[in-house]
């Protein structure tokens, strides 16, 4: 596996849509390619940044988060929140890199997701080409950070390998591959935390990820969701004393 990381112009609050970022950092895009797009660029290209004047840090990560934990569980000052069906502090409110705004994510990620890939099928004249939309998020149990995904377009984003056998011939039960995450920490630890302006990152030589000619489904997508009383932490998670975001 090949990861690129792209430079591109410093990204500030609608200074450009995402397509003509796109267009100025690529200059082409092989078959067989998957595109990271950290979320931070999509949601200033699309105004989703909130002023602090305008709203408190606390009010605009309650408003964004599905659910959250009251403040002041942990000594950092930061929100334990769910969104989108991922655990992640403070609900993807982001203040580095923002110019002196508090950045949410992008409204519909997977919509982001399925735009920038319809444009660069267009632009580029490919068919097998993938997106992510990146962001980072912690460890539990682990210092730093590493990348995540938060939608994906133009390739099944987990390989099922329930039914395959390993070396032994012991049939899997259990094993299902997240190719999307995995993309994402991979790119994600290319492209950087703090000043190196790498917002995107081109990810080759993947015979792994099996490429669609299409967005994937609100079936599928639900599909890769895992109810809380099914997940493996469902235990952990469900003892917590979660409040509903003040959407």
């Amino acid at each position: 596996m090949k990861v690129t990381p792209l430079k591109t112009k410093r990204i500030e609050v609608l200074s450009a849509d995402i397509s003509k970022i796109l267009s100025e950092a690529l200059d082409h895009i092989a078959e067989n390619s998957v595109l990271a797009v950290t979320s931070k660029i999509l949601s200033l290209s699309e105004g989703r940044v909130v002023r602090p004047e305008e709203c408190g840090r606390d009010d605009v990560i309650e408003q964004e988060a599905d659910l959250f934990l009251p403040k002041g569980g942990n000594k950092y000052n930061v929100y334990l929140t769910i969104k989108n069906n991922m655990l992640i502090p403070n609900a993807g409110v982001d203040e580095s890199n923002s110019g002196g705004y508090y950045i949410r994510w992008p409204k519909d990620p997977q919509a982001s997701a399925e735009y920038c890939w319809r444009f660069l099928r267009a632009h580029f004249h490919v068919k097998n080409v993938g997106v992510i939309v990146t962001d980072s998020t912690d460890t539990p149990l682990k210092w730093g950070v590493s990348g995540v995904c938060i939608a994906h377009c133009g390739f099944d984003g987990i390989n099922d390998k329930i039914g395959s056998l390993d070396l032994f011939g012991r049939e899997l039960r259990m094993t299902k591959i997240n190719v999307a995450g995995a993309l994402a920490a991979a790119a994600v630890l290319c492209m950087g935390e703090t000043d190196e302006q790498t917002p995107l990152a081109l990810i080759e030589d993947i015979p792994f990820v099996r490429f669609r000619d299409a967005p994937p489904t609100e079936r599928e997508l639900a599909a890769a969701n895992i109810d809380l009383c099914d997940d493996l932490f469902g235990q952990l998670l469900s003892s917590a004393p979660w409040q509903r975001g003040k959407k």
